[in-house]
Parts: C-alpha cells; structure tokens; sequence
C-alpha cells in the first residue's frame, strides 16, 4: 500500500447507474468501496458503509436524502472493514441484515482485522477512530428477499470465496452487487494470510462466478473500481482460473511454493498489464498451490 495513496474516504452523491440504484463510487481510491444505494416507493437499502463512523455518517446522510423519510436497512456484502466498519452509524436508524456466515466471521476476526487495518498507515487508523462493531437486527440463512416496494433486493450468501460469509445482492434480477468476488481492473484481493487467515477459498471462488455469470445481470457493481457489465465477471473468473492453472502445474512439478508464486506473479503482471494492485497476485498463488489440485472443486478450467 503506497504511503502517499489519498485517504480513504467515501465522497460524491450517488450516482443513478440503473432506475431506482445509485452508487457512491469509489472513485478508484484504495480502501473506498462502491455504496449501493437502492430505493423503492417504500424502503430504501444501502449496501456496504465504506470504513468508520465519518463515512457511515457520510453514507448514512446520503442515504436519507434519497429515502426522504422512508424506512432504511443496511446489508453488507461481506465483513472486511472498508465495507462494513462504518455500521455503526446506522445502528437504530436502519435495519441492519446479513446472512449467518458474515455475522459470525465477524465475531470470530473483527477485532484483528481492525487491528491489522490500523497498521496500515495513519490515514486509515484515523478512519477507524472510534470503530465499534456492530451486531446485525436481523441474521438470515440462506437467500433473504427484503421488498423496498416495488423494488425488489434478494440478498444471496455465496461464501466461502473471497471470504467465508461472502454475499452477493441482486436488484430486481438486473442488477448485481458482487463486493470483493468482483474488482473492475484490479487484480482481485485474495486474503490469505497463514496462520493466521485461511478462509479464502479460490477454488470455490471461480465456481461461485461461474454461478454469478448465468445471472447475466444488465449492471454489475463491483466491490471496487468502476461499474460494468457482465464481462467483469468472466475477466475475473479468467484471471483466477490462470493462475488455478499456473499454481497446480508448478506445484505438480515440484516447484517450491514461493518460487512458484513469484513464477505467476510474473506472468500474470505480463498478461493483465493494465491492472492494478498486482501485490494481491502472490496471495492468490499461494492460496491455490496450498490446496490439493481439483480436490472437491470439479475440473480445471
């Protein structure tokens, strides 16, 4: 992370991107993810916070332009603290609902991760000053279909992938907020980080595309860079079944896990020159090399 990357702070107005969804893009700012925020004739639901109590307010502010006295509810798709440490602000003003698997992997490493994020660099530990996690209203299992009137938001769990509660939301079956599965020009975040973090699951990950893909949704909003269409999420998909590919071929041969790492560091920067964050490539190898080949995940592609 470079010391001198702007603060990450959630700015602009939503901008409408599909009739009755707005984003707050991210503005390709590190550690700022795309907002949701959707309104029908009765409701209104934001998805993701960006990272603590100034930009939950921030968001939260937006949000009540928009819902002008409408009730509001609050989903995230997944418990990392750029998207979901902001909560805080919505806590008995919004309904806050996310699946079982979020909820509890909150718990389990909210507190690290906050600690870790703080190291980061003082622009962001300035950002969660004063974080306090926050418990969801309402958990559900499985798929959890909340009607904002005449809007329709189907909040679908699909972890373990990116994480393990990750969840994808669809907007009247058109448009598709996929969080971190999905990144528009960045190489996606693989959080593996032994011991001490595991629960990526790449393998699992290219499937849940493939699933997100017969979707075919008209708009898709990644977790972060601009929003796209479709065909992010077969560039996504492409990119880690390369290095899937890559990572059991060297690992098969024998190569030690570093090197191999380093090998489809190489050649992946050489293949998705445009991309950004290419740091995020030698996780993503690394957490494909340490699981068995095709295990439980069907056949190479």
């Amino acid at each position: 992370m470079s010391p001198s990357a702007p603060p990450p702070v959630v700015r602009g107005e939503p901008v409408q991107v599909a009739d009755g969804v707005h984003v707050i893009p991210d503005g390709r700012v590190e550690l700022v993810p795309n907002v949701g925020i959707v309104v029908g004739e009765d409701a209104v639901l934001v998805i993701d916070t960006g990272m603590g109590p100034r930009n939950g307010a921030y968001v939260l502010e937006q949000a009540r332009r928009l819902a002008g006295g409408r009730r509001l509810y609050l989903t995230l798709t997944h418990f990392h603290p750029e998207h979901g440490y902001g909560a805080q602000a919505f806590k008995g003003v919004a309904t806050i609902v996310c699946n079982r698997a979020q909820r509890d992997e909150l718990r389990r490493k909210g507190a690290a991760y906050l600690d870790m994020f703080r190291g980061l660099r003082p622009a962001v530990a300035a950002e969660l000053e004063g974080v306090e996690l926050v418990a969801p209203d309402l958990v559900h299992d499985g798929e959890a279909e909340i009607d904002l009137g005449g809007r329709t938001a189907l909040l679908r769990p699909v972890g373990p992938a990116h994480t393990a509660g990750d969840q994808v939301v669809l907007v009247d079956g058109r448009v598709l907020f996929g969080g971190d599965l999905l990144e528009t020009r960045i190489f996606p975040i693989a959080p593996y980080f032994p011991p001490h973090d595991t629960d990526v699951d790449p393998r699992r990950w290219i499937d849940v595309l493939d699933r997100l893909a017969a979707l075919a949704p008209e708009t898709v909003v990644p977790g972060h860079g601009e929003v796209t269409g479709a065909a992010v999420i077969r560039d996504v998909r492409d990119y880690l079944a390369y290095v899937r590919t890559e990572a059991d071929r060297l690992r098969a041969a024998g190569v030690p896990a570093d090197e191999a790492a380093a090998a489809v560091d190489r050649s992946a920067r050489d293949r998705w020159p445009t991309w950004e964050r290419p740091e995020w490539i030698t996780p993503a190898a690394h957490a494909f090399y340490a699981t068995s080949a095709g295990a439980d995940h069907g056949e190479q592609g």
